[in-house]
């Protein structure tokens, strides 16, 4: 009688300061890109999942939100849902940037996961940028503080290490059935990974021009019959001066937010897209609760 490979699936956390590279090393480890990246901090707001297969193992690895020192409503949603995405998995990946080392923020992580006792792998990122002999002693200085069962040393840029983390994850996850289906990339809805990609192209093409605080929504998200998708969403700011900026001279600099999004789209829909963009000033966003709802966070 042939013995079956019994199934595996589990929430594996991704936890760490923000531009640690948690949402490049989320894209990498799926092969597809979930989650937007950008060289801003905190560019990541909510928990986002993507679902890997590797086997007949099932890893639903969870990007959250950079954790900081919050200041509005709205940063103390997305600490609270970085913490949260931690406390439900199975498996939390310690993320640090092995350039930056142990900052102050890393620090406070450090300490509280410490207190959480929970699994925690340590994963050293961006080890393409930092000279090999300070990495041990990196390591050594963390697990000082936190006993990390595991510990790997990658670039989610290059890809560096990426490949032994994927097969770690898939023999640690717990035996049992599968969550999602195996041909799911992540459990976003479709109008929330729109609305995210439309974002990443205004943190790209701004830069320092307006402020990060800009949030996108999708107001409509229609199937055509021809199999391409129509999508309408609204782009919110709070000021005239920056809605005058994002527009551009003659509509000159959304147009090119659009055009980019679109084909980032395209990619990841794998058909034709329709984009239409408005943008709207409406003070203090980020402060009222159904904002906050609307991207998915608790307030």
């Amino acid at each position: 009688m042939t013995e079956t490979t019994p199934t595996r699936c589990g929430f594996v956390a991704i936890i760490g300061a923000p531009n640690a590279g948690k949402s490049t090393l989320l894209n990498r480890v799926a092969g597809v890109k979930l989650s937007i990246v950008s060289p801003k901090a905190q560019t990541t707001r909510f928990r986002i999942m993507g679902v890997l297969m590797r086997g007949t193992s099932q890893i639903l690895l969870v990007d959250t939100p950079g954790i900081f020192q919050p200041k509005r409503r709205l940063d103390r949603a997305m600490v609270a849902a970085a913490w949260t995405g931690m406390q439900d998995a199975d498996l939390t990946v310690l993320l640090v940037d092995a350039k930056a080392g142990v900052s102050d923020l890393t620090d406070a992580i450090i300490t509280k996961l410490a207190k959480a006792h929970r699994e925690v792998w340590l994963v050293l990122n961006k080890i393409d940028l930092v000279e090999p002999a300070r990495l041990l002693p990196l390591i050594a200085k963390i697990n000082d503080r936190l006993t990390c069962t595991q510990t790997f040393m990658v670039s989610a840029t290059t890809g560096e290490g990426v490949a032994e983390l994927r097969d770690a994850l898939a023999e640690a996850v717990p035996e049992g059935p599968h969550l999602y289906p195996d041909d799911d990339l992540t459990d976003l809805p479709d109008r929330l990974l729109a609305a995210e990609i439309v974002r990443e192209q205004i943190l790209l093409q701004t830069h320092q021009e307006v402020p990060h605080e800009t949030t996108v929504e999708t107001e409509s998200f229609q199937e055509r019959k021809d199999g391409s998708v129509r999508i309408d969403a609204n782009v919110t700011v709070s000021r005239a001066g920056h809605k005058a900026i994002l527009i551009g001279a003659g509509g000159a600099r959304i147009k090119e937010i659009g055009a980019r999004a679109r084909l980032e789209l395209t990619k990841l829909f794998d058909r034709k897209v329709h984009l239409f963009l408005t943008v709207k000033e409406r003070a203090n966003w980020d402060e009222k609760t159904q904002h906050l709802r609307a991207l998915g966070l608790d307030d």
